[in-house]
Order: structure tokens, then sequence, then C-alpha cells
């Protein structure tokens, strides 16, 4: 490549000092081994540490230099593998019959072989050629000294041009890790990196694949050729046909001939997190420099490192930002009030249950004391379990039932020890929970209980009243027959006929006070039918006009538009209506001044029911009469002025048709009656 020069070079170490770039100071090292040894030319070799063979990288004195890695024969594999071992020169006097490859390469019948060896690691190798071989070995020994010059020079200028690489790459990543920082978006912080990076390494275009585990896809996330690359296309990660995915599977970069007339390459970098792949960096048309390969690829595993590194560090802060919001939404949707305090007793953490039962946000009330946002009760309730040691492990946490005024409610309040990685208590965790759900389940439960109670011992009832009204039936009925003819005979005194009249109208009182037990024990059976519970209504109150217009009774309708039928028996459902109405009519005439009846039908949308209320405005119900208002023969009437079985029958015809009655105050005076009845087929009764 270059002749001998006669001018004398300048010291050797002073050079490489001096010069900037290897490929200035390989002439001067070349010139320097023929100088020591008598040759005629050298070729200089560099071991590829990644596939193992010798790559010729620079020459002196050749008419031309070969660049295609040098893969030595049997014999001459031999010859190479006994310099290196030795750590010494080899002379090939017959270099056509012992080393032809490497004698056709620099056109010299004898060569001398210089391995280059640092440590126990292979560098390369110098091969001096000489026209004949030489008389004498003395000039170069062993040849340690000709080669400690090239590993030194190799590694110092290696050195110098890693410092650059490193320099380059550090301002690269540099730029994108400001871009993440202050955007957290991947995806324009790759942006970046693909132009400095195409500038970096003399690419046409640059581009960065990230692998989606779930999908087992490759995603294209960034080119610096948005116009002709688009984003957001995927490739299968196992497609043996896609660049990216083949090189995903690689340990380190690598060099890919596009074609054999192709003067650009390919280069591929893997990126690798600690535990998984993270995806693909592709330079396309990558223009590689002779004897440049080695330092192109550490430089691209260099790189690969460094967006290796961001892109965990940005995948690990996004998990971090995932959790912290999923912890944090977690805590919010508790139901319980939950605050944390320090030693100190002020407020560290609070959901939001606990900001909101105090009207406040959760920014005022943070690092105030627990003591100010709590009654005085607990809050010496917590002084006294702060002052306490450290509970054992397994020990249940302190709790206290407490009716808090600042927290406005009754609670159960749970204290646990907030502990560190030492096991030190570095505060406290509070939870409170809200009992008035709870009080209210509870008093609700207590009705169904009465209820379900009030039906068992109403239904054990109906079957013993059945059995005595049919028993009482058959006679009573023998009774108003023989009155019956002994009332129609017109043989009986006059005053007699007075006291059959009195008997038969009392006989007949007890005939339907029976009928009515019967009704009440379901012994009547349903024929139901679609039935308009407002016609139902209209003939009750048009029955007890003429007694309202008497007593001064106003009645208030309130029936909503097209109201659904109900399926019942109508017959049955005007006694039941009548008796309620009755009820009330004679609640208002106890008090002694006119009154109203008001009688509401609604149908609520989110219910298959219509529900009927009947308010009276009479002097309401004590909670004794309440909870027997519906037993029957209990009457609040004085003896003989009721038989206590009205509001009884109406009770069991509305079971009867599956629906529900129910009698309570109103705030503002007198008592309402509600009735719920069913719009579809109540089920069958079975006996």
């Amino acid at each position: 490549m270059q002749g001998a020069t006669e001018t004398a070079a300048p010291p050797l170490v002073s050079l490489l000092a001096s010069t900037a770039r290897l490929i200035d100071a390989l002439p001067h090292l070349h010139q320097y081994a023929i100088d020591m040894t008598g040759g005629t030319c050298s070729l200089l070799f560099e071991h590829n540490p990644r596939n193992g063979v010798m790559q010729a990288t620079s020459g002196y004195g050749l008419d031309g230099l070969q660049v295609d890695p040098w893969m030595p024969g049997p014999d001459e594999a031999r010859l190479v593998h006994s310099a290196f071992g030795r750590h010494a020169a080899t002379l090939v006097a017959d270099g056509e019959r012992q080393t032809p490859d490497l004698a056709s390469r620099l056109g010299t019948r004898s060569a001398l072989l210089v391995p280059l060896v640092q440590g126990t690691e292979r560098v390369g190798m110098l091969a001096v050629g000489f026209l004949e071989p030489p008389s004498t070995t003395a000039a170069w020994g062993d040849g340690s000294e000709i080669a400690d010059v090239f590993v030194t020079a190799l590694e110092l200028f290696r050195l110098r041009q890693r410092d650059e690489v490193q320099r380059d790459l550090r301002e690269l990543v540099a730029e994108f890790s400001g871009s993440l920082s202050a955007t957290l978006n991947l995806a324009a912080g790759l942006d970046i990196f693909c132009h400095g990076a195409n500038r970096l390494f003399g690419a046409d275009r640059t581009s960065v694949w990230i692998h989606d585990r779930r999908a087992r896809h490759l995603v294209l996330h960034a080119s610096s050729d948005p116009e002709h690359v688009a984003r957001g296309v995927h490739v299968n990660s196992d497609d043996a046909l896609a660049p990216a995915a083949v090189a995903m599977r690689r340990a380190r970069a690598e060099i890919i001939s596009t074609s054999d007339e192709a003067v650009t390459s390919r280069v591929t970098v893997p990126l690798r997190g600690c535990r998984r792949a993270l995806g693909t960096i592709v330079f396309d048309d990558v223009r590689v420099e002779t004897g440049g390969e080695l330092d192109l690829l550490d430089r691209a595993d260099e790189l690969g490192r460094q967006l290796s590194s961001a892109i965990e560090t940005m995948n690990l802060l996004r998990d971090v930002a995932r959790s912290r919001s999923e912890l944090e939404n977690t805590f919010n949707s508790i139901a319980h009030l939950v605050a944390v305090s320090d030693r100190r007793g002020r407020l560290v953490h609070i959901n939001e249950a606990f900001a909101s039962r105090l009207g406040r946000s959760r920014d005022e009330l943070l690092d105030r004391p627990i003591a100010e946002c709590v009654g005085p009760e607990l809050a010496a309730w917590l002084a006294a379990h702060e002052s306490a040691a450290v509970r054992p492990d397994g020990q249940a946490p302190a709790t206290c039932q407490v009716v808090d005024p600042v927290l406005n409610g009754p609670f159960i309040v749970t204290v646990t020890d907030l502990l560190d990685h030492d096991r030190e208590r570095a505060g406290s965790v509070l939870v409170a929970r809200d009992l008035t759900p709870q009080a209210k389940l509870e008093a609700e439960r207590e009705e169904l209980r009465r209820r379900l109670a009030q039906s068992e011992k109403l239904a054990a009832l109906g079957v013993f009243v059945a059995g005595i009204a049919h028993e009482l039936n058959n006679p009573l009925q023998g009774v108003l027959g023989h009155l019956e003819l002994l009332r129609t005979t017109g043989g009986l005194p006059k005053p007699l006929r007075r006291d059959v009249q009195t008997i038969f109208r009392e006989a007949d009182r007890a005939a339907k006070i029976v009928r009515n037990l019967l009704v009440f024990a379901g012994s009547r059976r349903l024929a139901p039918r679609p039935t308009s519970l407002t016609a139902v209504l209209q003939k009750v109150l048009a029955l007890r006009a003429a007694a309202f217009r008497a007593a001064g009774i106003e009645v208030v309708r309130h029936y909503e538009e097209k109201l659904p039928r109900v399926q019942g028996d109508p017959l049955l459902l005007h006694q039941a209506f009548l008796n309620i109405v009755l009820n009330a009519e004679q609640v208002i005439a106890a008090v002694g001044r006119p009154g109203q009846i008001a009688i509401a039908i609604t149908a609520p949308q989110s219910s298959d029911r219509v529900v009927t209320t009947v308010r009276d405005t009479g002097g309401g119900m004590s909670p004794d009469v309440l909870s027997r208002i519906f037993e029957p023969f209990f009457t609040t009437k004085d003896v003989g002025k009721g038989t206590g079985l009205g509001l009884a029958i109406t009770y069991g015809i509305v079971q009867e048709h599956g629906g529900h009655i129910a009698a309570a105050n109103h705030p503002d005076g007198g008592a309402v009656i509600t009735v719920e009845l069913p719009t579809t087929p109540a089920p069958a009764r079975t006996s």
C-alpha cells in the first residue's frame, strides 16, 4: 500500500502520543516492524472475538490489501495456534507450501508470524514477508518487542476511539434522557434518539422496534425517516424473515450484507434488559469502512446497552407510576375511613372517605395532628395507644366503639401499628367503620323478624280459626233456617215475633263473623283477573259517600295516569279496601271533628307493583297498636262496636294476592296504610 520511506521516522512513543488516528500511525508501525526484521512487507490481522476469524485491517509494501477474512487451512491453523501458544514469533521458511493463503496475500516466499496477545486474549497477528528466508533470527528474537509495540498502539488508539465514541454516545443518550425526563413520553424521546444515532453511524435510516410481550409482536416506535416508515407497524416476534425479530434473539450487534454488490450494509442491535428482550435497533444502509467492523460493532453494542438501560428505566418508572396509581385508587375506594399518621401523630395519608366526612380536601388535612380531626374521646384513646409499646406479632389490633361528634356518627375504630423495615413503629393506621348502615340494617332485620313472626302467628291462627268457623257455620245455618220459618209462619204473638226477629238478627251477625273468619283463613278460593284498582276504589268510595258527608270527611284522590292493572279478585279487593276506608272513617269520627282521607295510587317504574296509600287525619297509632294492628280480634273500639277482624281480613286478602301491607304514622299526623299489589299473577297457593 505504501513504499518504504528513506526519511528517519520520529521516535515511536512520541509518534503514538501525538497521532490522533490509528490509520495515520499504522504506516510508521509497519515501517518499524520491517526495520526490526529486515522484511519487505507486512500485513496486520486483527482477531474478531465474535467469530474467531482473522480480519486483515492494514498492510505495508503490498501490491494490494485483500480485506476478506483469513481462514487458515489445517497446516496454517497449526502454525498459527503454535505461535499463539508459545507467545513467540514463528518463521515460515516455505510459505508457498506451509501457508499458501498467507503467501499469496504477502506475495513473498517466506513470512514471520508475530502473535499479538494481551494477557490471555488474542489481539491479532502481524505477518512480515521476506523474499528469501532470513539467515538469522537474532534481529527480532522472539518478536515480543514488535508485538508489544503493535498491541500497545492498537490498545491506545482503541481507548482513544472508545473515549470519542463514549462521548458521542453520552451526548446522544443525554439528549434522549432529557427528553424522557421532560415529557415521560418514550415515543418522542426515541424520535430524537433515531436522528442522533443516524448521524453517529452514518446510516440512511435508523429504526427502533419495541417488543410487546403479550401480543408477541415487535412494534415500530420511532424512525429517522417517518415519511417512508409508518409508526405502529408490527411484525411477529418469531418471524424468521424480519431483521428486527431475528436480531432480537441475538446476543450482540451484527453487520448484515444486503447483497453481494451493495456497498452498504444493515446493522442490527438487540436491546436487552436484565431479564428479557426489549426490542431491536436497525440501521439501514450503513457504510462500513474496511477494517472498521469491530469498532462499528463495539459502538453499536454500547449504544444498545445505553438505550436498553434508558428504556428499562422508563418502563420501571411507568410500572411504578401505574402501581402507585392503582394503590392510590384502591386506597381511595375503601368505604371505611382510613388515616395514616407518623410518630408525631400527624397525618401523612388519608383516603377520600375520611376527607369527605370532615368536609375538607386531602391537601388541607395532610401534616395536621390527627387529634384535631377527631373528637376528644377518640383523640384520648389514640394518645393512649401511641404511648403503649409496640404490639407483638399475632396480637389483635386495638379496637373501640365510639360515637364521634367530629366524624359525625357511631364507629368501630381499629388502630394498627405502622412498622418500618426494622419492625420499629413508624406511626399508626386508623380504620373507622361507620356503624350507621349496620344500625339501619339491624332495624330492617328486626322489622322483617317482626313481620315474619306476625305472619307465622296469623298463619297458625288462621288454621285454628278455619276449623272453628267450619264447625260453627253448620249449626248457625240450622238456627237461621228455623228462625226464618218461624218468622214466615205468622202464628207467633206479636211480642214473640219481636224477640224472634232479634234472635235472627244476632244469629245472622254471627254467621257474617264466621264468613269473615273463613275469608281471613284463606278458605275462599281466588278468582283472579286483570283488575283496575281505580275502579275498585271508586266503588268503595261511592258506597261510603253518604257516611262521609254526614261525618264531614273530605276525600282527596291522587291517581297516576295509565296505571297498570293488577291480577286479583275484584270482590276480595273490594272487601280489603272497604275495611281500610272504614277504619280511616271510624278513626276520624273518634277525633270528633271533620277530617280528610287522602288516597294515592302510583306505579313505580323500577317495580312491577302498584302501590296504594290511604292516609287519614285522625290521632295516629301508638307503638303498641302499630305492632298489633293486623292481628285478628284486636281492636281499640269499645266492646260491641268492633270485632277486630277488618284489618286482619284485609291482611289475609293482600297476602293471598302476593302483595304486602304496612301501617305507619304520618309525620304530619294521622295514620297511613300502604298496600302493594303485583301486576303479574301471584304464585298458586298450595294447601
